[in-house]
């Protein structure tokens, strides 16, 4: 403890005080003045003992030593606290846990090959709230339930109600918790550390005991066991999914409508069982089975000559020999139940096999022999037009299995939807009940087909009303293959248009013809405007056009339709 000492050399304490019996005034003095809003200290007054706290006078070495002297009790020095923060134990001691292993013993009851077990275990001790959690390492296909056996909480250690500290716990000592002595035996180097940190003795590790179950089962006690024919324990340990391949051929051509047809054998190695899958192709009409012929053993050599051969199965005591790996060559054919396969070639693990169990047999692939059958690159013959329906519809059919409609030009339909070109027609035809018989035939010009419309006479016999009803109408000398419909081109007054084996005469047009067929002069023939203005009564202009690409081009286009 620090305390003050007075001016006679007392410590300034409770008793050792003596009271000034010529002081007459008892007020707090103000050490402090303010001058324009800041407080600053009072001079002394020299001579005069007024101040208590400045009644002596100071030298000059001590005023100067004040004057540059740093402040360390009130402010401190740069970097250097006073006093250090607190830090409680639920923060200091986070994540902090000590690790103990060790190991109980556990009896066995009503067993003749076995007292006890030893089964290790793993302590954690949670420095933060002193609580103990004990874990039991799992181990694969033990049979025992394992894993933690006492959750984390503070252990009780007797009677009076106290807990496990972690300064009861160390190496080489027996923990009891609810009846079972845990034996602790090593920690990790954390758990070290702390203790000795701690001022603690660390004792020295203990080994664990030796189980004598795992023990007697590494070293077995030796047992006469009558020797078997062949262990199929270890032929399934060893050979389990291991199947040799080979790529086959089956020879049909017993068959009414022989052939070859891919497969793949399997030869199990496990069982010596051998499956056969059929190699299905695309588009080859048949069935998708998946397997030709089931997964078994196959007989080679039948003990009895007089064995019936269509029987349901055949047990092993009528069985001299089984198919085996060696049978198996490529390059040769052989028979598996009555069918003919011929082994052309192998995977890679059946070669290796071979070659580490079977060094002379030499597996090496051979080539197929080349069917002689048509060539797959052979163009498609298109059978011929049967008259029915359209060339582009009956088409469809013979491309697809599902017909489409034809694709048309979208451009055009829309630019010439509503655009029909008329003309009067008559019927050219030796019978002279037709010579009276008038037609109107409309072009379309969207979609390039025709329509004829019979006008109706009276007292002719002949009903009138749609002749021919929207189509495409071929020329007469086109062909099926490259077939020629009719242009507008091709309709000028007094041509001859025939229309499935009728033949009409063209005699008249409407002005919209005429307009139309001269806003696109450059595909119409000359002569065949001319025969429509002569008919429609149109001046013949003779004047050539100009070049299309001068000014006069339009002028020239408007005086042929009568604008000018």
């Amino acid at each position: 403890m620090s305390c003050t000492w007075n001016s006679h050399g007392l410590p300034f304490l409770p008793g050792y005080t003596f009271r000034d019996v010529t002081k007459s005034a008892f007020h707090r003095p103000q050490t402090l003045s303010y001058r324009n809003g800041y407080a600053l200290p009072r001079r002394p007054t020299v001579g005069i003992g007024n101040d208590p706290l400045l009644s002596e006078q100071l030298t000059q070495q001590e005023i100067s030593e004040l004057a540059f002297e740093t402040p360390d009790l009130t402010y401190g020095p740069f970097g250097k606290r006073v006093h250090e923060d607190f830090l409680p134990a639920h923060v200091a001691l986070d994540k902090k846990a000590l690790r103990y292993y060790g190991y109980f013993m556990e009896a066995i009851l009503y067993s003749p090959e076995e007292e006890y077990r030893v089964r290790p275990v793993v302590i954690y001790y949670y420095l933060e709230d002193d609580s103990i959690c004990i874990i039991e390492p799992t181990v694969e296909n033990s049979g025992i339930p394992q894993g933690k056996r006492i959750k984390r909480h503070q252990l009780p250690k007797n009677e009076r109600g106290e807990h496990y500290h972690w300064k009861d716990l160390n190496l080489g000592m027996d923990l009891d918790v609810y009846g079972v002595k845990y034996r602790i035996t090593q920690c990790d180097t954390f758990t070290k550390e702390f203790m000795e940190s701690e001022g603690m003795i660390v004792n020295d590790p203990e080994l664990m005991p030796a189980d004598p179950y795992i023990m007697r089962r590494e070293n077995p006690p030796p047992c006469h066991t009558t020797p078997s024919t062949f262990d199929n324990l270890h032929k399934f340990l060893k050979m389990d999914r291991k199947v040799l391949r080979f790529f086959a051929l089956w020879d049909d051509a017993d068959s009414l409508y022989g052939e070859s047809r891919p497969v793949t054998i399997h030869y199990y190695l496990v069982d010596d069982t051998v499956e056969i899958a059929e190699v299905h192709q695309p588009n080859s009409g048949r069935d998708p089975f998946p397997i030709l012929m089931r997964r078994q053993r196959l007989p080679k050599k039948i003990k009895s000559e007089n064995f019936p051969s269509a029987v349901m199965e055949v047990s092993k005591e009528e069985v001299d020999e089984y198919y085996s790996p060696k049978d198996f060559q490529v390059g040769q054919r052989m028979k598996l139940l009555g069918r003919n396969f011929l082994l052309y070639d192998c995977d890679g693990f059946t070669k290796e096999y071979y070659q580490k169990n079977h060094p002379e047999m030499e597996m090496k692939s051979i080539e197929i022999p080349k069917k002689a059958d048509i060539p797959q690159d052979r163009k498609k013959t298109i059978p011929p037009y049967n008259g029915f329906g359209s060339l582009e519809d009956s088409l469809q059919n013979c491309l697809r299995l599902i017909p489409e409609p034809p694709k048309v030009n979208v451009v055009k339909m829309l630019e010439n939807n509503h655009k029909v070109l008329r003309y009067s027609a008559r019927l050219d035809s030796q019978n002279p009940e037709d010579e009276d018989r008038r037609f109107i035939l409309s072009y379309f010009l969207s979609n390039d087909m025709i329509s004829i419309f019979e006008k109706t006479t009276r007292n002719s016999g002949i009903i009138g009303g749609k002749f021919l009803e929207k189509s495409r109408v071929p020329k007469p000398d086109s062909t099926v293959d490259k077939p020629a419909y009719y242009s507008p081109a091709d309709f000028a007054i007094g041509a001859t248009v025939e229309v499935f084996g009728h033949r009409f005469v063209l005699t008249d047009a409407d002005h919209y013809v005429l307009r139309y067929l001269e806003s696109n002069w450059s595909d119409i023939p000359s002569k065949m405007l001319d025969s429509l203005r002569q008919k429609l009564g149109v001046e013949i202009e003779t004047t050539q056009p100009p070049d299309q690409d001068g000014k006069d081009y339009a002028r020239w286009d408007h005086r042929l339709c009568g604008c000018i």
